[in-house]
């Protein structure tokens, strides 16, 4: 007997096991490293008191982040994502382990930014692999729900993590143990990803080059960014707003000298944006398929830059957490349309080297943004900053609407079938 398919399905991506394993697994590593970050940074100035030596924090996992991603996209094409997945959570078991030992022992402060390196190192290949697993375990027509669920879970998260992390911290006061529960957690994920089915990769672009050079791989990725000019605009948005729409790297500066709410309201301010993330996610998740995708996305990193604006001029704390609110809950919905666009746009033998490009615009775009937002807040104070960086990212958008058009004109997330690697290839061989 045949029945009627519901229209639209909110939960549908969790009514698959393999989704919901790598969804708590996810979830989990993603509370432990953000517990990890808030101990890190705790030990480092307590033992320090230097806030240079707190900034290397995320320049040292940047680097290798930067500099390996590429193969991480590279490996997540070529092999398991799975295993590469597994490998990567032992890095971390390795590493937390490593932080945990230094701070029982007062070890040396070098081997604390060595365990750092290998976080970074790990992380690169943990981005594009988990990425494009995400396409080998649910059908194309589930990818826009479950890309929804993914960001509320790493947004509920951000929220959770540090929270659980300072209270441990006060009742323990040992970091120690809270680098431990990280390897745990990353264990945990681990063992919940051993027993995913998934689907064999699609390697259609390897065939009779096992052998041929990683750049000349990498540079394909690269060719097939140019030649998906919606994927291309909808990662150039992203790069742009997170790099002027730098209001949380000074939340800090507000809550202290502008606002005058000290470290509770900071505590507020910093959670307002992860809230807002999670009521959009919930929101997008029970309302039907965009229609305007394109449009939408343009609306909501225009909105992203006028909360931005209204947070810099704001001197009331119950209006800067509703703007901040805001603009978490805009920032949400412009990373599942892009996320979406990602899966649907790219052939799965090109999604870990794409997802490892889309990476390196993130992480270079979130690093130069706390500086930019830094350096200009100095020379000119915060207010011009933030409210600069505001209307920075709305130029940004215009510009981005006017070189490409076929972003203003899409429609469904799903409306245009990815380019496939041989065609893009074939182009690149007759420019």
């Amino acid at each position: 007997m045949h029945f009627p398919v519901m229209a639209r399905d909110p939960y549908q991506a969790l009514r698959f096991r393999e989704y919901r394993l790598l969804l708590i697994g996810s979830f989990v590593a993603a509370v432990g490293e953000q517990m990890l970050t808030l101990a890190i940074g705790w030990e480092l100035y307590e033992r320090t008191h230097s806030a240079f030596l707190l900034g290397l924090v995320g320049l040292i996992q940047l680097f290798p982040a930067l500099l390996l991603l590429p193969y991480g996209g590279f490996a997540a094409d070529r092999y398991s994502r799975k295993r590469i997945l597994v490998l990567a959570q032992a890095v971390l078991i390795i590493a937390s382990l490593g932080l945990a030992a230094v701070s029982l022992w007062h070890g040396a402060l070098v081997l604390v930014y060595v365990c750092l390196l290998l976080i970074g190192s790990a992380t690169a290949f943990i981005t594009p692999a988990s990425t494009a697993l995400l396409a080998q375990i649910v059908p194309e027509d589930v990818f826009e729900n479950a890309a929804t669920w993914s960001s509320s879970s790493w947004q509920l998260a951000t929220v959770i993590g540090p929270a659980l992390g300072g209270l441990m911290l006060a009742w323990i006061s040992s970091s120690a143990f809270i680098y431990v529960l990280h390897a745990v957690m990353a264990l945990t994920f681990a063992l919940l990803l051993l027993p995913l089915r998934v689907r064999p990769l699609n390697r259609r672009d390897q065939q009779g080059k096992e052998r041929h050079a990683i750049w000349r791989s990498l540079g394909e990725g690269v060719s097939f960014l140019r030649h998906t000019p919606i994927l291309l605009a909808a990662m150039t948005l992203d790069l742009f707003a997170v790099l002027f729409g730098g209001a949380t790297t000074l939340l800090p500066v507000f809550a202290d000298e502008l606002l005058r709410v000290g470290p509770e309201g900071l505590g507020w301010l910093r959670a307002a944006p992860s809230i807002g993330a999670l009521c959009m996610a919930f929101f997008v998740a029970h309302r039907p398929p965009l229609k305007r995708a394109g449009f939408t996305l343009l609306l909501s990193v225009i909105g992203f830059g006028v909360a931005t604006i209204l947070f810099g001029l704001s001197r009331s704390f119950w209006l800067s957490l509703l703007v901040l609110f805001l603009l978490g809950g805009l920032d949400n919905l412009s990373v599942v349309i892009r996320e979406t666009l990602a899966l649907t746009r790219t052939p799965d033998e090109m999604r870990g080297r794409v997802a490892a490009l889309n990476g390196l615009f993130v992480n270079a775009s979130s690093q130069l943004g706390g500086f930019e937002s830094g350096l200009t807040a100095q020379l000119f104070g915060p207010t011009l900053s933030v409210v600069g960086g505001g209307v920075g990212t709305i130029l940004v958008v215009l510009i981005v609407a006017l070189i490409w058009p076929e972003l203003r004109r899409l429609r469904t997330l799903r409306e245009v079938s990815a380019p496939s690697v041989q065609d893009v290839l074939q182009q690149e061989d007759e420019v």
